[in-house]
């Protein structure tokens, strides 16, 4: 049960919002793999997606209003689009779900959501569905993701990191090991 519920504006980011995106993934990547992001990196990624939201995503951010009357952050979400083939539609990705922990069990989640799912619904034609990926131990990110409706998809997730941005070469695999016969 949610303590107290904030009541936010949940709006579309902006270029005034990057420090804020930037310092709230920061936060979650410690928070929930207890790891330390390239801060210069981690910016210039989100600087690039405010800058190109139509071909790589948008940001939402909940403000509400602190005691001096002046917005602050307190939440955000990122939406990433894939196409699905098998639906005609695309899958829009729930991404970078951070909520400041003072905010917490307050609602301000919910709000980002229904407020992407208003989104979806103005675009209805184009979105087949919301995905999202959360760490197995955040088991309080389960409970909220089962109490508005998701469920477990059959799929596991598997990555292969290209971190400096170098592809391995045709002679070499994914561990950058020459492949026999090359």
């Amino acid at each position: 049960m949610m303590d107290n519920v904030c009541s936010v504006l949940v709006r579309p980011a902006g270029l005034q919002d990057l420090e804020n995106l930037v310092l709230g993934n920061a936060a979650l990547a410690w928070e929930t793999e207890q790891r330390r992001l390239d801060y210069s990196r981690l910016r210039l990624g989100v600087l690039a997606l405010l800058q190109d939201h139509q071909q790589k995503g948008w940001y939402f951010v909940a403000e509400t209003s602190s005691s001096s009357a002046v917005p602050v952050v307190v939440g955000q979400l990122l939406v990433t689009f894939e196409w699905s083939d098998w639906r005609n539609g695309n899958f829009w990705w729930l991404q970078s779900v951070y909520v400041q922990p003072a905010y917490r069990r307050k609602g301000v989640f919910r709000q980002l959501y229904g407020y992407v799912m208003n989104e979806a619904r103005a675009r209805q034609e184009t979105v087949c569905g919301f995905r999202l990926y959360v760490e197995k131990e955040n088991v309080d990110a389960h409970r909220s993701y089962d109490r508005l409706g998701f469920h477990r998809a059959p799929y596991w997730m598997y990555e292969y990191e290209f971190s400096d941005h170098t592809i391995p070469s045709r002679s070499q695999d994914l561990s950058g090991r020459p492949i026999k016969g090359s």
